[in-house]
Protein backbone atom coordinates (compact mmCIF):
# COMPACT_ATOMS: atom_id res chain seq x y z
CA UNK A 1 0.00 0.00 0.00
CA UNK A 2 2.93 2.23 0.99
CA UNK A 3 4.44 2.02 -2.73
CA UNK A 4 0.81 2.72 -4.39
CA UNK A 5 0.12 6.06 -2.01
CA UNK A 6 1.23 9.75 -3.82
CA UNK A 7 0.07 12.99 -3.62
CA UNK A 8 -2.65 12.41 -6.15
CA UNK A 9 -4.14 9.34 -4.54
CA UNK A 10 -7.90 9.64 -4.27
CA UNK A 11 -10.11 8.69 -1.49
CA UNK A 12 -13.34 6.58 -1.30
CA UNK A 13 -14.23 4.85 2.15
CA UNK A 14 -17.35 3.16 3.55
CA UNK A 15 -19.68 4.44 6.00
CA UNK A 16 -20.79 2.30 8.67
CA UNK A 17 -21.42 1.30 12.55
CA UNK A 18 -19.84 -1.18 13.47
CA UNK A 19 -18.17 -1.83 10.22
CA UNK A 20 -14.37 -2.90 11.36
CA UNK A 21 -15.27 -6.33 10.37
CA UNK A 22 -15.79 -5.46 6.90
CA UNK A 23 -13.89 -6.97 3.78
CA UNK A 24 -14.59 -4.54 1.71
CA UNK A 25 -11.18 -2.19 2.00
CA UNK A 26 -9.37 -5.99 1.32
CA UNK A 27 -11.56 -6.40 -1.74
CA UNK A 28 -11.20 -2.75 -3.20
CA UNK A 29 -7.91 -1.90 -2.42
CA UNK A 30 -6.85 -5.70 -4.10
CA UNK A 31 -8.80 -4.45 -7.28
CA UNK A 32 -7.24 -0.91 -7.06
CA UNK A 33 -3.43 -2.67 -7.46
CA UNK A 34 -4.18 -5.14 -9.52
CA UNK A 35 -5.29 -2.53 -12.19
CA UNK A 36 -3.13 0.04 -11.32
CA UNK A 37 -5.62 2.29 -9.90
CA UNK A 38 -4.38 5.29 -8.20
CA UNK A 39 -7.09 5.18 -5.33
CA UNK A 40 -7.29 4.02 -1.28
CA UNK A 41 -10.53 2.47 0.15
CA UNK A 42 -10.82 3.20 3.99
CA UNK A 43 -13.31 1.83 6.76
CA UNK A 44 -14.73 4.75 8.90
CA UNK A 45 -17.19 4.03 12.20
CA UNK A 46 -19.67 6.46 11.20
CA UNK A 47 -23.69 6.49 12.75
CA UNK A 48 -26.88 8.55 12.28
CA UNK A 49 -25.14 11.35 15.05
CA UNK A 50 -22.26 11.99 12.57
CA UNK A 51 -23.73 11.12 9.29
CA UNK A 52 -24.73 14.41 8.26
CA UNK A 53 -20.49 16.06 9.53
CA UNK A 54 -19.25 13.18 7.46
CA UNK A 55 -20.84 13.83 4.54
CA UNK A 56 -20.19 17.16 4.60
CA UNK A 57 -16.40 16.64 5.32
CA UNK A 58 -16.51 14.18 2.30
CA UNK A 59 -17.70 16.60 0.21
CA UNK A 60 -14.87 19.16 1.15
CA UNK A 61 -12.52 16.82 0.95
CA UNK A 62 -13.43 15.63 -2.68
CA UNK A 63 -13.47 12.35 -2.17
CA UNK A 64 -14.33 10.10 -4.98
CA UNK A 65 -17.22 8.39 -3.50
CA UNK A 66 -17.96 5.93 -0.79
CA UNK A 67 -20.36 3.30 0.49
CA UNK A 68 -22.87 3.39 3.29
CA UNK A 69 -23.86 0.48 5.45
CA UNK A 70 -26.53 0.13 8.63
CA UNK A 71 -27.10 2.00 9.86
CA UNK A 72 -26.99 5.00 7.64
CA UNK A 73 -28.57 3.17 4.44
CA UNK A 74 -32.02 4.73 4.81
CA UNK A 75 -31.15 7.99 6.38
CA UNK A 76 -28.32 9.35 4.00
CA UNK A 77 -30.55 10.46 0.94
CA UNK A 78 -31.52 13.72 2.60
CA UNK A 79 -27.66 14.83 2.59
CA UNK A 80 -27.46 14.24 -1.26
CA UNK A 81 -28.06 15.91 -4.29
CA UNK A 82 -29.59 13.17 -5.97
CA UNK A 83 -31.05 9.68 -5.85
CA UNK A 84 -30.99 7.05 -8.76
CA UNK A 85 -34.59 5.47 -9.94
CA UNK A 86 -33.43 2.57 -7.80
CA UNK A 87 -32.11 3.85 -4.69
CA UNK A 88 -35.66 6.34 -4.61
CA UNK A 89 -37.67 3.39 -5.10
CA UNK A 90 -35.77 1.32 -2.54
CA UNK A 91 -35.85 3.91 0.03
CA UNK A 92 -32.02 3.50 0.71
CA UNK A 93 -28.75 4.04 -0.57
CA UNK A 94 -25.42 2.21 -0.51
CA UNK A 95 -23.53 4.01 -2.88
CA UNK A 96 -22.51 7.78 -3.64
CA UNK A 97 -20.83 9.19 -6.29
CA UNK A 98 -19.11 12.50 -5.91
CA UNK A 99 -19.00 14.29 -9.36
CA UNK A 100 -17.17 17.74 -8.77
CA UNK A 101 -19.14 18.25 -5.94
CA UNK A 102 -21.98 16.84 -7.00
CA UNK A 103 -23.11 13.70 -4.96
CA UNK A 104 -25.12 10.79 -6.67
CA UNK A 105 -26.70 7.99 -3.93
CA UNK A 106 -27.61 4.48 -5.54
CA UNK A 107 -28.35 1.00 -4.57
CA UNK A 108 -25.99 -2.13 -5.84
CA UNK A 109 -27.72 -4.30 -2.97
CA UNK A 110 -30.40 -5.82 -4.71
CA UNK A 111 -28.29 -6.48 -7.74
CA UNK A 112 -25.26 -7.69 -6.18
CA UNK A 113 -27.66 -10.35 -4.28
CA UNK A 114 -29.23 -11.71 -7.79
CA UNK A 115 -26.11 -12.05 -9.53
CA UNK A 116 -24.09 -13.82 -6.67
CA UNK A 117 -27.45 -16.28 -6.59
CA UNK A 118 -26.95 -16.98 -10.33
CA UNK A 119 -23.22 -17.20 -10.20
CA UNK A 120 -23.37 -20.18 -7.35
CA UNK A 121 -26.30 -22.26 -9.63
CA UNK A 122 -28.96 -20.88 -7.96
CA UNK A 123 -32.07 -20.14 -10.04
CA UNK A 124 -34.76 -18.19 -8.20
CA UNK A 125 -36.66 -17.09 -11.18
CA UNK A 126 -40.63 -17.81 -11.37
CA UNK A 127 -39.99 -19.44 -7.92
CA UNK A 128 -41.21 -18.23 -4.63
CA UNK A 129 -38.43 -16.46 -2.08
CA UNK A 130 -39.59 -16.30 2.35
CA UNK A 131 -36.75 -13.33 3.09
CA UNK A 132 -36.43 -11.78 6.51
CA UNK A 133 -35.97 -8.39 6.87
CA UNK A 134 -37.11 -4.75 5.23
CA UNK A 135 -34.45 -2.19 6.09
CA UNK A 136 -31.84 -0.44 3.40
CA UNK A 137 -30.15 -4.29 1.64
CA UNK A 138 -33.75 -6.55 2.31
CA UNK A 139 -35.58 -3.71 0.13
CA UNK A 140 -33.09 -3.61 -2.74
CA UNK A 141 -32.86 -7.44 -2.22
CA UNK A 142 -37.01 -7.73 -2.59
CA UNK A 143 -37.22 -5.42 -5.37
CA UNK A 144 -34.99 -6.65 -7.39
CA UNK A 145 -35.94 -10.11 -6.77
CA UNK A 146 -39.16 -9.02 -8.23
CA UNK A 147 -38.20 -7.11 -11.00
CA UNK A 148 -35.87 -9.98 -12.24
CA UNK A 149 -38.79 -12.71 -12.14
CA UNK A 150 -39.16 -14.00 -8.61
CA UNK A 151 -42.84 -14.81 -9.03
CA UNK A 152 -43.58 -14.65 -4.85
CA UNK A 153 -42.13 -12.67 -2.04
CA UNK A 154 -43.21 -13.57 1.42
CA UNK A 155 -41.19 -10.39 3.85
CA UNK A 156 -41.32 -11.10 7.14
CA UNK A 157 -40.16 -8.10 9.67
CA UNK A 158 -41.35 -7.35 13.19
CA UNK A 159 -43.29 -4.57 14.01
CA UNK A 160 -40.40 -2.30 14.43
CA UNK A 161 -39.48 1.12 12.41
CA UNK A 162 -39.16 -0.43 9.61
CA UNK A 163 -42.61 -1.98 9.26
CA UNK A 164 -43.89 0.78 6.85
CA UNK A 165 -40.86 0.41 4.90
CA UNK A 166 -41.91 -3.31 4.29
CA UNK A 167 -45.79 -2.38 3.69
CA UNK A 168 -44.34 0.41 1.31
CA UNK A 169 -42.24 -2.41 -0.50
CA UNK A 170 -45.23 -4.79 -0.61
CA UNK A 171 -47.42 -1.96 -2.22
CA UNK A 172 -44.67 -1.40 -4.96
CA UNK A 173 -44.00 -4.60 -6.02
CA UNK A 174 -47.44 -5.62 -6.59
CA UNK A 175 -48.12 -2.62 -8.14
CA UNK A 176 -45.27 -2.16 -10.38
CA UNK A 177 -43.83 -5.80 -11.37
CA UNK A 178 -46.08 -9.32 -11.89
CA UNK A 179 -44.49 -10.81 -8.77
CA UNK A 180 -46.80 -11.64 -5.55
CA UNK A 181 -45.69 -10.40 -2.44
CA UNK A 182 -46.76 -10.02 1.14
CA UNK A 183 -46.03 -9.04 4.46
CA UNK A 184 -46.10 -11.04 8.05
CA UNK A 185 -44.86 -10.24 11.47
CA UNK A 186 -42.06 -12.20 11.99
CA UNK A 187 -43.05 -13.09 15.27
CA UNK A 188 -46.11 -15.10 14.06
CA UNK A 189 -44.09 -18.65 13.87
CA UNK A 190 -47.20 -20.01 12.28
CA UNK A 191 -47.01 -17.79 9.16
CA UNK A 192 -43.29 -18.48 9.03
CA UNK A 193 -43.25 -21.90 8.59
CA UNK A 194 -46.19 -22.28 6.08
CA UNK A 195 -44.67 -19.67 4.25
CA UNK A 196 -41.05 -21.55 4.39
CA UNK A 197 -42.52 -24.98 3.33
CA UNK A 198 -44.08 -23.39 -0.22
CA UNK A 199 -40.65 -21.67 -0.72
CA UNK A 200 -37.59 -22.45 -3.31
CA UNK A 201 -35.69 -20.28 -1.08
CA UNK A 202 -35.17 -18.35 2.86
CA UNK A 203 -32.98 -15.82 3.32
CA UNK A 204 -31.70 -13.10 6.03
CA UNK A 205 -31.70 -9.78 5.08
CA UNK A 206 -31.36 -8.95 8.67
CA UNK A 207 -28.17 -7.95 10.88
CA UNK A 208 -29.05 -10.82 12.87
CA UNK A 209 -26.23 -13.41 12.79
CA UNK A 210 -23.24 -10.47 12.56
CA UNK A 211 -22.14 -8.28 15.71
CA UNK A 212 -23.27 -7.60 18.08
CA UNK A 213 -26.08 -10.15 17.68
CA UNK A 214 -23.51 -12.94 16.63
CA UNK A 215 -24.83 -16.39 17.23
CA UNK A 216 -28.53 -15.17 16.76
CA UNK A 217 -31.35 -16.13 14.19
CA UNK A 218 -34.99 -15.49 14.11
CA UNK A 219 -35.84 -18.84 12.97
CA UNK A 220 -37.02 -20.77 15.73
CA UNK A 221 -35.47 -24.57 15.22
CA UNK A 222 -34.68 -26.96 12.47
CA UNK A 223 -38.35 -27.77 11.97
CA UNK A 224 -39.19 -25.10 9.83
CA UNK A 225 -36.62 -26.12 7.40
CA UNK A 226 -36.30 -29.42 4.91
CA UNK A 227 -33.55 -30.76 2.57
CA UNK A 228 -34.07 -29.27 -1.08
CA UNK A 229 -34.89 -25.79 0.72
CA UNK A 230 -32.04 -23.59 -0.18
CA UNK A 231 -30.98 -21.01 2.54
CA UNK A 232 -28.78 -17.63 2.10
CA UNK A 233 -27.68 -15.47 3.95
CA UNK A 234 -26.61 -11.80 3.59
CA UNK A 235 -24.04 -11.13 6.89
CA UNK A 236 -20.25 -12.56 5.69
CA UNK A 237 -18.91 -11.85 9.17
CA UNK A 238 -18.84 -14.65 10.37
CA UNK A 239 -18.98 -16.66 7.17
CA UNK A 240 -21.04 -18.96 8.79
CA UNK A 241 -24.15 -17.47 10.81
CA UNK A 242 -26.47 -19.67 12.81
CA UNK A 243 -28.95 -19.36 10.44
CA UNK A 244 -26.55 -21.56 7.78
CA UNK A 245 -24.89 -23.70 10.50
CA UNK A 246 -28.86 -24.84 11.40
CA UNK A 247 -29.88 -25.55 7.58
CA UNK A 248 -26.51 -27.14 6.57
CA UNK A 249 -27.22 -29.66 9.69
CA UNK A 250 -30.73 -30.40 7.67
CA UNK A 251 -28.73 -30.55 4.57
CA UNK A 252 -29.90 -27.62 2.81
CA UNK A 253 -27.69 -25.83 0.19
CA UNK A 254 -26.90 -22.28 1.76
CA UNK A 255 -25.07 -19.23 0.56
CA UNK A 256 -23.21 -16.51 2.90
CA UNK A 257 -23.03 -12.87 2.24
CA UNK A 258 -19.90 -12.83 0.07
CA UNK A 259 -21.23 -13.25 -3.13
CA UNK A 260 -23.74 -10.08 -2.34
CA UNK A 261 -20.85 -8.42 -1.17
CA UNK A 262 -18.55 -9.59 -4.31
CA UNK A 263 -20.98 -8.03 -6.72
CA UNK A 264 -22.58 -5.09 -5.18
CA UNK A 265 -19.24 -3.88 -4.62
CA UNK A 266 -18.10 -4.69 -8.48
CA UNK A 267 -21.41 -2.50 -9.51
CA UNK A 268 -20.07 0.47 -7.12
CA UNK A 269 -16.08 -0.49 -8.39
CA UNK A 270 -17.17 0.67 -11.75
CA UNK A 271 -19.25 3.54 -10.94
CA UNK A 272 -16.00 5.56 -8.90
CA UNK A 273 -13.62 4.39 -11.87
CA UNK A 274 -14.88 3.45 -14.82
CA UNK A 275 -13.06 0.00 -15.11
CA UNK A 276 -15.10 -3.53 -14.38
CA UNK A 277 -13.59 -4.94 -11.19
CA UNK A 278 -11.45 -7.98 -11.90
CA UNK A 279 -13.86 -10.52 -9.87
CA UNK A 280 -12.06 -13.52 -10.53
CA UNK A 281 -8.97 -12.36 -9.09
CA UNK A 282 -10.95 -10.64 -6.31
CA UNK A 283 -12.41 -14.06 -5.47
CA UNK A 284 -9.15 -16.01 -5.51
CA UNK A 285 -7.74 -13.18 -3.33
CA UNK A 286 -10.18 -13.60 -0.74
CA UNK A 287 -10.65 -16.88 -0.46
CA UNK A 288 -14.37 -16.66 -2.36
CA UNK A 289 -15.82 -20.59 -2.78
CA UNK A 290 -18.86 -20.11 -4.26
Amino acid sequence: MSERITGHTELIGLIAYPIRHSSSPKMHNEAFAKLGLDYAYLAFEVDNDTLEDTVKGFRAMKVRGWNVSMPNKTVIGKYLDKLTPAAEMCGAVNTVVNDNGVLTGTITDGVGYMKGLKDAGIDAIGKKMTIAGAGGAATAIEIQAALDGVAEISIFNRKDKFWANAEETVEKINKNTNCKAKLFDLDDKEALRKEIESSYILTNATGMGMKPLEGQTWLPDTSFLREDLIVTDTVYAPAKTKLLEMAESVGCKTLNGFPMMLYQGAAAFELWTGKEMPVDHIKKVMGFDF
